[in-house]
C-alpha cells in the first residue's frame, strides 16, 4: 500500500473520542472531519451545553450586551458526532483504550483527544464559599447567576484577585455604577501576567474609575448573616469591608484529576505533550494514540528555550486543536509542530490590552512607543538579550511587528530608531514563590514528569 492509500485508510478507520466539549474540543472535531476522518466521533462534556465562548462571560454578559445563552460557538462545519453532555469523564484506561464516565458507562476509542481545559479555583473555606452572594466566574451558569445579581443592584461587590478576569469584572461593575472593592495579594493588578511596571498603570486606571483597590493584602475570611448571606469580607490588614456580592477570582485549576492512575504525565500544571500534541506518559515516553489541546496542555516551545508552556489563551486552544487533529490523522512523516506564538487580549476600563509572547519570562521592559502616563503605549520585554514579548495599551497596531521580532529572536533592547536612547528598566515580576493572580502563561520547566509548579494562583 502506498503512502497516500495508507493515509486515506488511516483516516477512515476507527473511533475517535474527544474529552472536553470546549473551544478546543469543537475545533479539533471540526478539523478531524475537514481532514477526511469518516469514522465514529464522540464528544464528552461535563456541562449540559454544547461548546460556548468564554471571553464574553466576563465582558458582554455582565454588561447586559448579550445573554449567557447566546454565547454558543459558531460552527465551521457539521461534525456528525455523538454528544455525551452533562456527564464528566472520571477515568482513563489506556491499555484497554476506554474512557470511564460518571454515569458508569465506558466509551472505547482508537485515538483520544483530551481538551478538558481548566476550572475556576474556588474559595478554599467551604462553608464561606457556600454563602449566598459568593460567586465564581468560569461557566455559562456562573455568568448568568452573577449577571442576575448585578442587575439587582448590590450595595457593593468585592472581587478577590486582580488578574485579567477579576479586573474585567471590576470594570463591568464600574460601567454599571456599582461600587466595587478589589483585593490583590500582589503589588498591583495584572502583576503576575505583565509585571509591576505595567501593573502600576493598571492600578492607576482602576482607581481613576472609582475602584476601591487594595493591594498587598490577603482576604482572611468571608462573614455571613443569620440567613446565610455574605455581608462582609475580612482582610489581613485588619479592615473589614461590607459587601453583599463577592466574586472569587483566584485563577484556574487544570482538569486532570480524572486521569489519576491512568499512566499519563498529568498533574496540577496540565498534561505534558510533545510539539506534535502527543501526550507523554508518567515516565516521559510519548504516546501515539492520546493527544492533548487547549488550556489543559503543556508543551515545549522552541522560541522560549523549550520550556513547557501552559497557555490559557483562546487562540492557542484553536490552533493547538487543529494541529492535534491533523496529527491524529497523519503518518509521522506528515505531522506538524505546534508553534503558535502566545497572544492574549482584554478590555477593561475603556482600554484595549493585548500581548504577544511570554511577558512573564521578561526580566526587563522598554516602553518603545507612547507613554505610560497617557495609558497608550507599547512595552517590549527582554530576556537574555532578545525580545521575548510585547504588551500594548490601546496601541495594538504594533503587535504584528513585535510578533515578528519574537519569531526572529530579535535583539533586546530593540535597535530600531524609535527605541534609540530609551532605557530598559526591570519588569518587576513578583518572586515566583509568591502567589499572584492571573498569569496567562505558566512556565513549567522541562521534564514532562516534573511535578514542581512555578506559578500558582493565590489561596487567600
Amino acid at each position: 500500500m502506498n503512502s497516500d492509500a495508507y493515509l486515506e485508510s488511516f483516516k477512515r478507520e476507527g473511533r475517535i473520542v474527544v474529552v472536553g466539549a470546549s473551544l478546543a474540543g469543537l475545533r479539533g472535531a471540526e478539523t478531524l472531519r475537514e481532514k477526511g476522518f469518516t469514522g465514529s466521533l464522540t464528544l464528552i462534556g461535563d456541562e449540559p451545553y454544547e461548546p460556548y465562548d468564554r471571553p464574553p462571560l466576563s465582558k458582554q454578559v455582565l454588561l447586559d450586551v448579550t445573554s449567557a445563552e447566546r454565547t454558543a460557538l459558531p460552527r465551521r462545519r457539521a461534525i456528525d458526532a455523538k454528544w455525551r453532555l452533562g456527564v464528566a469523564a472520571t477515568g482513563l484506561d489506556m491499555s484497554a483504550k476506554r474512557v470511564r464516565l460518571a454515569d458508569g458507562d465506558e466509551v472505547e476509542y482508537d485515538r483520544l483527544l483530551i481538551a478538558t481545559g481548566v476550572r475556576a479555583r474556588p474559595w478554599p473555606k467551604r462553608e464561606e464559599a457556600e454563602l449566598d452572594g459568593v460567586f465564581l466566574l468560569r461557566t455559562r451558569d456562573d455568568a448568568a447567576a452573577l449577571h442576575r445579581r448585578l442587575r439587582a443592584g448590590p450595595r457593593r461587590v468585592f472581587v478577590i484577585g486582580a488578574g485579567f478576569t477579576g479586573s474585567e469584572i471590576a470594570s463591568a461593575c464600574r460601567e454599571q455604577d456599582i461600587p466595587v472593592t478589589v483585593a490583590e495579594r500582589g503589588s498591583a493588578p495584572l502583576v503576575g501576567a505583565l509585571g509591576g511596571v505595567v501593573g502600576e498603570v493598571a492600578a492607576a486606571l482602576q482607581r481613576e474609575h472609582g475602584v476601591d483597590l487594595r493591594t498587598g493584602v490577603m482576604v482572611t475570611g468571608l462573614e455571613g448573616d443569620s440567613a446565610g448571606r455574605v455581608r462582609s469580607v475580612h482582610l489581613s490588614d485588619g479592615s473589614p469591608v461590607e459587601a453583599d456580592v463577592v466574586v472569587v477570582s483566584l485563577g484556574a485549576t487544570r482538569n486532570t484529576e480524572w486521569l489519576e492512575g491512568s499512566g499519563l504525565g498529568a498533574g496540577p500544571r496540565g498534561i505534558a505533550c510533545d510539539a506534535g500534541c502527543r501526550a507523554f506518559d508518567f515516565r516521559g515516553i510519548v504516546t501515539d494514540d492520546v493527544f492533548v489541546a487547549g488550556d489543559v496542555a503543556r508543551s515545549p516551545h522552541p522560541l522560549f528555550n523549550y520550556q513547557f508552556l501552559s497557555l490559557e489563551h483562546w487562540g492557542n486552544a484553536v490552533v493547538q486543536a487543529e494541529i492535534a487533529a491533523h496529527n491524529m490523522l497523519s503518518p509521522s512523516t506528515e505531522r506538524l509542530p505546534h508553534m503558535w506564538v502566545p497572544a492574549f487580549w482584554s478590555t477593561q476600563f475603556g482600554v484595549n490590552i493585548k500581548s504577544v509572547g511570554v511577558p512573564s519570562m521578561g526580566t526587563e521592559i522598554l516602553i518603545s512607543q507612547g507613554s505610560l502616563a497617557e495609558r497608550r503605549f507599547v512595552g517590549v520585554y527582554g530576556y537574555q538579550g532578545r525580545v521575548i514579548a510585547a504588551v500594548t495599551f490601546d496601541h495594538a497596531k504594533w503587535l504584528p511587528f513585535y510578533q515578528e521580532q519574537i519569531e526572529t529572536t530579535a535583539p533586546f533592547p530593540p535597535p530600531f530608531a524609535a527605541a534609540q536612547g530609551l532605557t530598559p528598566v526591570p519588569s518587576e515580576f513578583p518572586d515566583p514563590s509568591v502567589p499572584t493572580h492571573g498569569p496567562t502563561v505558566t512556565l513549567s520547566g522541562y521534564a514532562p514528569a516534573d511535578k514542581r509548579i512555578t506559578f500558582t494562583p493565590a489561596r487567600h
